[in-house]
């Protein structure tokens, strides 16, 4: 599989990181299978598995349609995004997160969905954060 312009950034700024990682996948069903050793590891797998329960349902299993993108969001993400059934509110996620225009969404693609989202709830718990009072009854 070719890389994208994402993983071709990553490498370049990262190369230190690229190196610790094996050239080759590791074998799915020995490193998924073992108990993770830490939150970080543990969510790493949990959007993997995700990614994959709705990938392949149409078409190419490495990557989410239309109609398995909005699943994945109605099902998955419903409570954070309003629970919008909204067809043009996924039809924008899709347009916005499908770089290279062909129609579906690659992990790299899905990643970056749940990078901004992740983004965009951290600065919100900030933000919500600042408006409470310090516990230890000084000023914010």
């Amino acid at each position: 599989m070719p890389e994208t312009m994402c993983v071709r950034l990553f490498r370049k700024a990262f190369p230190t990181l690229f190196s610790i990682f094996p050239s080759k996948p590791l074998k799915c069903k020995t490193h998924m299978s073992k108990e993770p050793s830490s939150n970080l590891e543990s969510a790493m797998q949990m959007l993997i598995k995700t990614f994959h329960k709705y990938s392949g349902k149409e078409g190419d299993k490495y990557t989410l349609s239309r109609g398995e993108l909005k699943e994945l969001l109605l099902e998955e993400l419903g409570t954070y995004l309003g629970g919008s059934k909204d067809n043009e509110a996924v039809e924008k996620v899709m347009n916005d997160l499908d770089a290279n225009n062909d129609g579906e969404v690659d992990f790299t693609e899905f990643i970056i969905l749940m990078g901004a989202l992740t983004v965009a709830c951290n600065d919100f718990f900030l933000d919500c954060k600042t408006d409470e009072k310090p516990k230890d009854g000084g000023s914010a």
